[in-house]
């Protein structure tokens, strides 16, 4: 009798393992293509959030900061007006945007305007759940839009995502409607190294505050125990200045630079860099690669062999002959003459890997461990795993 009922015992279990098992290959099955948008829509909002606690070398008042955030919506937005580019700058209030953009990047805002595609609507409904966070940060004298096809694409998969201008050192945003430009020289841009990680936690204490009611809209659906940070650039190096500051933040995802001074090594970190990088130049992958090397907890790589500064960027919208990751130009190396990779393989790739690997580490879905172990473009990338 005592071995007929192990026998039936250690029956039930295994049974109940392969249920489980089966589950969770179902779970892992379902997980939506990460290269591709999400199963919800998006809204986008503009806000502006002032910290007190802090004086603005750009403007001698409190430090204030201009915020795109994209979120999921609820179901009624799919058949809404998509946002317009000039809706970023004060739906195209400003005059002195249209300026900006001529100056600073040779594009005519209102031809821009027309040929820009996003599918975020402004101002829709937040969709009810809670939602891990994601904070991007943009280049030195980008805007807080210039990665726009990143931030709704991880709002399509269930993330809220802030993005601010970093006062004095983005192209140009506005404070008390005063248009406050870039500042320039060493010492500002110090100061703006300075300014940036505080920014960013200036913005989670923000959300957290929402979260708990001081906005309507984001209540109870920000999950703050589940926090990651992207950037391009600048925002790259902030993305690591944040990692080893901010115990919050969970995860890392920096575009083309990564800071040198590192005292968290455990963080899950993936490096996104391209070999044609004419800005920062090839000592600055050689430092992402050494970042990689150096990393004790998870972490991966890509790299774009025929990638350039900007292919991480709006930009390819903006001016499709900017140069740089961005049209045609020639090697570093050897001179050739080179086609850059496609916006729509870059954006593709970039998409992918960060879904799958935030998808991982912040969600907890480890569906997506075989999607981040594969070169799912060799013509294009260079792809490590060491998770």
């Amino acid at each position: 009798m005592f071995h007929a009922k192990r026998r039936v015992f250690l029956f039930l279990m295994l049974f109940a393992l392969c249920l489980c098992a089966a589950h969770a290959h179902a779970a892992d099955a379902a997980l939506p293509d990460p290269e591709k948008p999400g199963p919800w829509p998006v809204g986008v909002t503009t806000m502006v959030f002032v910290d007190h606690s802090r004086t603005d070398s750009a403007t001698k008042g409190p430090r204030s900061l201009m915020t795109e955030i994209w979120y999921p919506a609820t179901d009624e937005a799919k058949g809404m007006a998509k946002n317009h580019l000039s809706d970023f700058f004060l739906k195209n209030k400003s005059p002195e945007f249209s300026l900006i953009m001529l100056a600073a990047f040779g594009v005519d805002l209102g031809e821009a305007d027309g040929r820009f595609q996003n599918f975020a609507v402004r101002d829709a409904t937040v969709r009810d759940g809670v939602f891990p966070l994601l904070l991007f940060s943009h280049g030195n004298g980008g805007f807080r839009m210039q990665n726009a096809f990143w931030c709704e694409h991880m709002a399509s998969h269930g993330y809220i995502v802030m993005s601010p201008d970093h006062t004095g050192n983005c192209a140009g945003t506005f404070v008390d409607g005063n248009l406050v430009l870039m500042q320039q020289g060493e010492e500002a841009r110090k100061q703006s190294a300075i300014d940036r990680p505080k920014d960013i936690s200036f913005l989670i204490d923000t959300m957290d505050r929402m979260n708990k009611g001081n906005d309507s809209r984001f209540l109870g659906r920000v999950d703050m125990a589940h926090i990651g940070m992207a950037g391009h650039s600048f925002g790259g190096f902030t993305c690591t200045w944040v990692g080893n500051l901010e115990p919050r933040v969970k995860a890392l995802a920096p575009m083309a630079g990564a800071a040198e001074e590192r005292t968290n090594f455990e963080l899950p970190v993936m490096l996104l860099f391209a070999d044609e990088d004419r800005t920062l130049g090839r000592e600055s992958a050689e430092m992402l690669g050494k970042y990689y090397d150096a990393s004790k907890g998870p972490h991966y790589q890509v790299e774009f062999k025929n990638g350039g500064h900007y292919s991480f960027t709006e930009i390819y919208q903006l001016r499709a002959d900017f140069g740089d990751g961005v049209g045609a130009g020639t090697r570093g190396t050897n001179g050739e003459s080179l086609t850059y990779v496609s916006r729509e393989v870059a954006f593709g790739m970039i998409n992918g890997y960060t879904t799958a690997f935030f998808g991982k580490y912040l969600k907890g879905q480890n569906g997506y461990d075989a999607y981040l172990a594969e070169n799912h473009n060799a013509e294009e990338l260079i792809v490590k795993a060491a998770p």
